[in-house]
C-alpha cells in the first residue's frame, strides 16, 4: 500500500506559487490506481512527491511500509520505479539500451544474465521486439513512449508509478498501452499508479482511482464510487453525466 499522511508542499512553478495539500490518501496494494482532476490539480505533483523526486515539506508519504523520506536510495530504487512526463535522452541510444538503464539498481551498469533476461521481458511485453535495435531518433513519439515504460517495467519494482504515459500516443496506442498496463498489474503482480487526463480511460482500466482538485485529495475509491455525476461535476467544474456504456460507466461533458 501507498500510504499519504498529512503532506504539504509548496512552490514556485513557471505559473506561480503552487500550494499541495494537506494530503491524506491510500492507494492500495495492486491493480492500477488512476489519478485524475483538471490540470493544476496536483494529480503529477503528488505522483513525483511519492516518487522522492519531489521533496515534501510536511507529513509522511509510506511506499510497502517504507517511508520515501528516509530509505536509502538503492533500497527504494528495488521497490519503486518512476517514469516522468519529461523523458529527453540526449544521448543516441537504441530501444534496448534504454530500457537497460531500468535494471542500474541490480547490475550498476555490468548487465547479467538476469537483467538481459528482464530486458528481453519488459520489451516483448510491450512489443517493441522489432524495434529494440533501432535508435530512438528514428521513432514516432508513441513509440519512444512505449520504449520508456519499458524501461521502467524493466526495473522490476512492485510499485510503478506512470506520470501521463499516453502523452504522444495516438487512441488505438493509447487503449493498447493501458491494456498492457493493466495486464502487467494482474499478471506480473505490480501496483502501477497513473496519472490520466481522460476521465473514461480511468474508469474503464483502473481498478481505483484517486480525484484531485486544487491541490488536495477531493475523492478516492473504487471506480463505480468515483465514476458519479455529482462527483465528477465538482472535480472537473463542469456539468457532467454519468451513464452505463457497453462496457462500464461512462462520463459524458455537456
Amino acid at each position: 500500500m501507498i500510504h499519504v499522511d498529512q503532506v504539504r508542499k509548496t512552490y514556485t512553478s513557471d505559473t506561480g506559487t503552487v500550494t499541495i495539500g494537506p494530503v491524506n490518501v491510500d492507494i492500495p496494494a495492486g491493480g492500477v490506481t488512476a489519478l485524475v482532476g483538471p490540470n493544476g490539480a496536483g494529480k503529477s505533483t503528488l505522483l513525483t512527491m511519492i516518487g522522492r523526486l519531489l521533496g515534501i515539506d510536511e507529513g509522511v508519504i509510506e511506499v510497502a511500509g517504507y517511508d520515501v523520506s528516509t530509505t536509502a536510495s538503492a533500497d527504494l530504487a528495488r521497490i519503486l520505479s518512476v517514469l516522468r512526463q519529461e523523458n529527453h535522452f540526449i544521448t543516441r541510444l537504441t530501444v534496448r539500451q534504454l530500457v537497460g538503464f531500468g535494471r542500474f539498481p541490480y547490475s550498476k551498469g555490468r548487465l547479467t544474465r538476469l537483467d538481459e533476461h528482464k530486458i528481453s521481458e519488459a520489451i516483448d511485453f510491450l512489443n517493441l521486439g522489432d524495434l529494440e535495435d533501432r535508435y530512438l531518433d528514428q521513432l514516432s513519439g508513441g513509440q519512444r513512449q512505449r520504449a520508456y515504460v519499458a524501461m521502467v517495467l524493466a526495473q522490476d519494482t512492485e510499485y510503478v508509478l506512470l506520470d501521463e504515459p499516453l502523452n504522444n500516443l495516438d487512441m488505438r496506442h493509447s487503449v493498447q498501452m493501458m491494456g498492457r498496463l493493466r495486464d502487467a498489474a494482474r499478471e506480473l503482480g505490480r501496483t502501477i499508479v497513473v496519472v490520466l487526463h481522460d476521465i473514461n480511460f480511468a474508469a474503464h482500466y483502473a481498478d481505483a482511482i484517486v480525484a484531485m482538485k486544487d491541490g488536495d485529495v477531493v475523492q478516492s475509491g473504487s471506480v463505480e464510487q468515483i465514476m458519479d455525476a455529482a462527483v465528477l461535476t465538482h472535480v472537473f467544474d463542469t456539468p457532467v453525466q454519468v451513464i452505463d456504456g457497453p462496457t462500464g460507466k461512462l462520463a459524458v461533458y455537456y
